[in-house]
């Protein structure tokens, strides 16, 4: 397979700043950084992931009991995970000037196009979902496409070749993320391509047999006025379409860890949460993992996150018809955006965050990814609006202050 010398050479020598070997996810409470690549895993689509983890760590092997890497969006499609040849204290970059971009952005598919795309999507919905009415359990259980995430990028051109992690380093600014540097698969022939980001949302986090999850669905941009802003995040709290597409998010990782699980905490209304450029609902979900025979032992966490992606957060309900309207309707494909980035060890212990907030960087060309969730109450206007609000934290730290489509990303209005 021509990705796999792409992405994991064969005892590569120390990382240097723009190695294909650097992988990076850092918190504010804690950093993972490692350099080299000393065994690729196995490729293979998502519900396999967990099995072929288990074989890896198997089999006996010198190096750290450590699996980093990134899955695609879709479940269908082969992963990108490897084992570093060692972790790293310090990252070797720090936030500089933001590169000398070549001329504007450009969307893909266009505003208006984007806007059509939420119209088309919106007539393929249920046509019984009420907007003006809270989420009850006849919405929930209703057959046929309930919700869908549709995305759209624009690309941009920088006069050099861009360092990932001193794009990353940029992003850093914001303390409410977890940014993350990750290799993805290219061919021989091309330049070596990595996914930089900074996500607000963890899909799955396992520290023994205790699980945590925190989705974030639902959500409206900052404005730069206190007042204004606290009335975005208020509206955004009542909005009856937002909790209903926040509740889709919820029940499936409820559904899906509630037999996992001998204790499950979800609360029943979400929180707000906050990144410099957005509010977003958010409900954080913990359980205790069931120690059962029967399940085969303590999953882990990449099988966890398998099990998880991609959650209504990023895709839709039910998943295939919204994977299925996502492929009909999207012009672009998604690659690795919207799917996740983490790390597993030999324990089964890791974390596992949404690649949202990001951007495919290669060479001198950058293509940025933002979604909106479509449910029957969508508006294609405000979809648009929240896509280019979205761009917001990677255009920043491009120096880049308007996104297509958007009357800006800092109005007030």
């Amino acid at each position: 397979m021509t990705t796999s010398t792409a992405l994991c050479p064969a005892r590569a020598p120390m990382l240097t700043v723009a190695s294909t070997e650097c992988f990076v996810l850092r918190t504010p409470q804690r950093a993972l950084n490692v350099s080299g690549c000393r065994a690729r895993l196995p490729s293979g689509a998502t519900d396999t992931l967990g099995q072929r983890v288990r074989e890896f760590f198997a089999a006996e092997r010198e190096g750290p009991g450590l699996l980093v890497g990134a899955l695609p969006f879709d479940p269908h499609a082969p992963d990108a995970l490897f084992q570093p040849e060692r972790q790293v204290s310090e990252r070797h970059s720090t936030p500089a000037a933001p590169p000398v971009l070549t001329g504007p952005a450009t969307a893909e598919p266009a505003p208006a196009t984007y806007a059509d795309m939420v119209e088309r999507c919106v007539a393929q919905l249920s046509a019984d979902w009420l907007a003006d009415r809270p989420p009850d359990k006849g919405v929930l259980e209703k057959r046929g496409l309930e919700k869908a995430v549709l995305a759209r990028s624009l690309n941009l051109q920088a006069e050099a070749p861009i360092d990932p992690l001193a794009l990353a380093a940029r992003l850093e600014r914001d303390p409410s993320v977890t940014t993350y540097v990750a290799p993805l698969p290219v061919g021989d022939a091309e330049a070596p391509a990595w996914l930089v980001g900074a996500t607000p949302e963890l899909l799955i986090s396992r520290r023994g047999r205790t699980v945590t999850s925190h989705p974030l669905a639902g959500s409206i941009r900052r404005r730069a006025d206190p007042e204004t802003d606290r009335q975005a995040a208020a509206s955004l709290q009542a909005s009856a379409k937002d909790l209903a597409e926040h509740r889709y998010v919820v029940d499936a990782i409820v559904a899906a860890l509630g037999p996992l699980c001998s204790e499950l905490d979800a609360p029943t209304t979400p929180e707000l949460t906050a990144t410099e450029s957005m509010w977003h609902l958010g409900t954080r979900i913990v359980g205790t993992l069931k120690d059962d025979a029967s399940l085969n032992g303590i999953p882990s966490a990449a099988e966890l996150a398998g099990l998880l992606h991609p959650t209504p957060a990023v895709c839709g309900t039910p998943r295939e018809p919204a994977l299925a309207a996502i492929k009909s309707l999207e012009p672009v494909e998604r690659g690795f955006y919207a799917g996740a980035v983490g790390w597993v060890d030999t324990h089964g212990d890791g974390d596992w965050y949404v690649a949202i907030r990001c951007a495919r960087v290669q060479g001198a060309s950058l293509r940025l990814f933002a979604g909106a969730g479509i449910v029957a109450g969508s508006l294609p206007a405000l979809e648009v609006e929240e896509t280019a609000a979205k761009f917001t934290a990677l255009l920043d730290a491009l120096g880049v202050d308007r996104a297509p489509g958007s009357q800006s990303t800092r109005d007030d209005s």
